[in-house]
């Protein structure tokens, strides 16, 4: 299988139009537009009968005490967890390509409504459903696509994997309310190809000109 964007390059900057968040001088971070980027795949193997979309930031701290605090860095040897930011499947076959911001155009406050997404797919919750929990302006169920909005006093660069995934079964066997490792369980054994390109973003002045 092949990938490729007409948003960015493999292994390179992630545009903040296709971000959750975008460096602001004054607050450190500024709401963006949220596009999904675009994504195109070929060369299905024969038998395929749904595709899934998984993207995911693997450099995200595994604590949160010193996330986006004044007068603090996290540091690049604190281990890092995994942080979903959009969980896509039962795409059918035929599907060749992910228009940019078909999935999402701007930031809905408590979250994009789900399951059910274009194409007759659906759509898991993202990590900013914990994230946002305890925030009463923002708590509620995240589905589909929310961008890049990495910790803007990180001190390392972070890495969004894309990954379209060929199957062999036309719908994946969860709930409704889904999230990125109950995709990836029900993916065990129906995956006949895969294919992923990475895309890295900051919201860190100091790192910004590093990618």
């Amino acid at each position: 299988m092949k990938i490729w964007s007409h948003s960015f390059k493999d292994n390179q900057a992630i545009p903040p139009k296709y971000a959750f968040g975008l460096i602001d001088p004054q607050n450190h971070v500024a709401l963006s537009d949220n596009h999904n980027p675009h994504l195109a795949w070929s060369e299905l193997p024969a038998g395929t009968k749904s595709l899934a979309v998984i993207c995911h930031d693997y450099d995200v701290p595994s604590k949160g005490d010193d996330v986006n605090q004044e007068g603090k860095k996290i540091p690049a040897d604190l281990p890092r967890v995994d942080f979903y930011h959009w969980v896509l499947i039962d795409l059918p076959p035929t599907l060749q390509s992910i228009s940019e911001g078909e999935f999402s155009s701007g930031i809905t406050p408590r979250g994009k409504s789900g399951p059910a997404a274009l194409h007759d797919a659906r759509q898991g919750i993202n990590d900013y459903t914990p994230w946002f929990a305890g925030d009463k302006d923002m708590s509620g169920d995240y589905y589909g696509y929310d961008g890049p909005c990495p910790p803007w006093n990180d001190t390392i660069l972070h890495h969004y994997v894309f990954t379209v995934y060929a199957l062999d079964v036309g719908k994946l066997q969860v709930g409704d309310k889904f999230t990125g490792p109950d995709a990836m369980t029900a993916m065990e054994g129906h995956i006949l190809a895969k294919a992923s390109m990475t895309g890295i973003y900051t919201l860190n002045p100091e790192l910004a000109g590093k990618i």
